[in-house]
């Protein structure tokens, strides 16, 4: 009896394990699916953290996110938990409405929320690539809880997609990409590239205001805002003169006006 007792409590006397046990290179595991996680340096363990979701590229996985230096290397920075999901064949559904990937990427957020205390009012959706246009499809069927869609070099190229809720939009793309071609509109403006977006959140057709701005490293960009949109929310378009990559500083950038 003595023995149980002294293996009791020395069981009660060890630390328990984090709900979060499936951080980085562990894959956190739901509805036979996974992703990965990686909380912001510094954090103390009990405040609410905001939520960045990134989509990856066209074959690539979340565990290589947690890595990254412009996409975890930002969010660690910036206090922000970084959820990378794993994308089925290493691509995403997004070509049609009623994508796959919708309803698991809501339970990809509902997971995290179990395992973190997470900021629901500032969760940002990002990705690049086939995951920049997963970011959109997702923010298409089921934006309303969004606060902001980061998407890079992928976009949805219907200009008439019915999107149920209106989204904040921060896009960047480069007009010298090969892979995910600039989409230019209809006479070659610049604008096209987040027409949809436009529409549905009733912005006029012109920019409010458009301005350069560079990193301290990285690229210079071209920035069309349209900030007085009927339904309330903005559209940002950073145009470089780049290829298909993640720009240099541009999402710890977008984190550091958001938060």
């Amino acid at each position: 009896m003595r023995i149980f007792l002294f293996l009791y409590l020395v069981l009660i006397s060890i630390p328990q394990a984090s709900a979060a046990n499936c951080e980085l290179d562990v894959a956190c595991e739901v509805n036979n699916r996974s992703y990965h996680a990686r909380v912001p340096d510094d954090w103390d363990g009990k405040t609410p953290l905001p939520v960045l979701l990134h989509f990856h590229g066209w074959g690539r996985q979340g565990k290589m996110v947690m890595n990254h230096k412009r996409i975890a290397g930002a969010t660690r920075k910036m206090g922000v938990l970084l959820l990378a999901p794993n994308g089925n064949g290493r691509s995403w559904s997004f070509w049609k409405s009623g994508s796959r990937d919708v309803p698991f990427t809501d339970a990809v957020i509902e997971d995290a929320a179990k395992r973190w205390p997470i900021d629901r009012s500032r969760i940002f959706v990002s990705g690049f690539s086939y995951g920049g246009a997963m970011a959109w499809r997702y923010a298409c069927e089921n934006g309303k809880n969004i606060n902001t869609v980061l998407a890079m070099a992928g976009t949805l190229r219907d200009e008439n997609e019915h999107c149920k809720h209106p989204v904040n939009l921060r896009h960047t793309h480069g007009t010298r990409d090969t892979v995910m071609d600039y989409p230019y509109g209809n006479n070659g403006e610049l604008e096209g590239a987040v027409t949809l977006w436009r529409n549905r959140n009733k912005c006029s057709t012109a920019p409010n205001s458009k301005i350069m701005w560079k990193p301290k490293r990285g690229k210079k960009f071209s920035r069309l805002i349209w900030s007085n949109c009927k339904s309330g929310k903005s559209v940002v378009l950073d145009v470089h003169q780049g290829g298909h990559l993640i720009p240099n500083g541009w999402i710890e950038k977008q984190l550091q006006e958001l938060l």
